[in-house]
């Protein structure tokens, strides 16, 4: 037990430590994507719904996308870290693109977690899904962007 124990704490650290800023976002949406899954099967179950190997299939290979959605705002953001280094530019953040992406993408998890759990009949508190579709729009509405007016 104690060797699986080392090898899960230097995998994490490894993974940490390649990933630097941009672990928490990612650890945190692997998290929230294992609990929507849990919890949207609980409330199939309460909806008396029938639970299909088939549907759980298409929801992990969704959280895979939200993954992959993640790793190419990473990749956005390293091409654009090196097209600034190579224009002598020192960008002053690191993985804007895939954090936000995560973020965002979090929050639509949390949506859906909060959804599910109304479903299997917990009464949720008001504030909490307030809060959640405040940071998101938050997410969507950031400051520079171009808005359209009319």
């Amino acid at each position: 037990m104690e060797r699986i124990k080392a090898a899960a704490i230097a995998g994490f650290t490894v993974l940490s430590a390649w990933m630097g800023v941009l672990a928490v976002p990612v650890y945190l949406l692997v998290v929230t994507n294992v609990i929507d899954y849990a919890t949207g099967i609980a409330a199939s179950v309460c909806r008396k719904e029938a639970v299909s190997s088939c549907r759980g299939i298409r929801g992990i290979i969704k959280k895979v996308c939200m993954w992959l959605l993640v790793a190419v705002g990473a990749i956005i953001d390293i091409l654009a870290a090196y097209t600034a280094e190579q224009a002598g530019i020192t960008l002053p953040f690191g993985y804007a693109a895939a954090s936000l992406a995560a973020i965002w993408l979090i929050c639509n998890e949390l949506l859906s977690v909060l959804e599910n759990i109304s479903q299997t009949g917990v009464q949720l508190p008001p504030f909490l899904e307030k809060m959640i579709s405040y940071l998101k729009v938050q997410v969507e509405n950031l400051p520079g962007e171009n808005k359209k007016t009319g």
